[in-house]
């Protein structure tokens, strides 16, 4: 079942982009536990996030998978940091909608 909370339709599908091991399960142990996360996806850099996020690459079998609502983005990050990533999805019309928590 999925209710409507603000903008956001639960459960959710989370998309976190950060290069350390971790990190990515300090946020996974943290998340665990709530009902409203429907699946959490890990990104190891900027370059991984877009390709997630456009579905291109590696990530073409994903066209059919839930967009993401919501992104949580480490700002230093090899290959393409998250500033960089930031400014691409927030200048993407479809992109910029999704809420991001750096």
């Amino acid at each position: 079942m999925t209710c409507v909370t603000g903008h956001l339709q639960l459960p959710l599908t989370i998309l976190a982009a950060d290069d350390d091991p971790d990190d990515r399960f300090l946020l996974k142990e943290a998340l665990k536990e709530h009902q409203d996360i429907g699946e959490i996806h890990f990104v190891e850099d900027g370059e991984e996030l877009m390709s997630y996020l456009y579905r291109y690459g590696k990530d073409t079998e994903l066209v059919h998978s839930p967009q993401v609502d919501l992104i949580f983005l480490d700002l230093n990050m090899p290959r393409k940091n998250g500033r960089e990533a930031l400014a691409e999805i927030k200048t993407d019309e479809h992109l910029t909608k999704i809420p991001v928590i750096v």
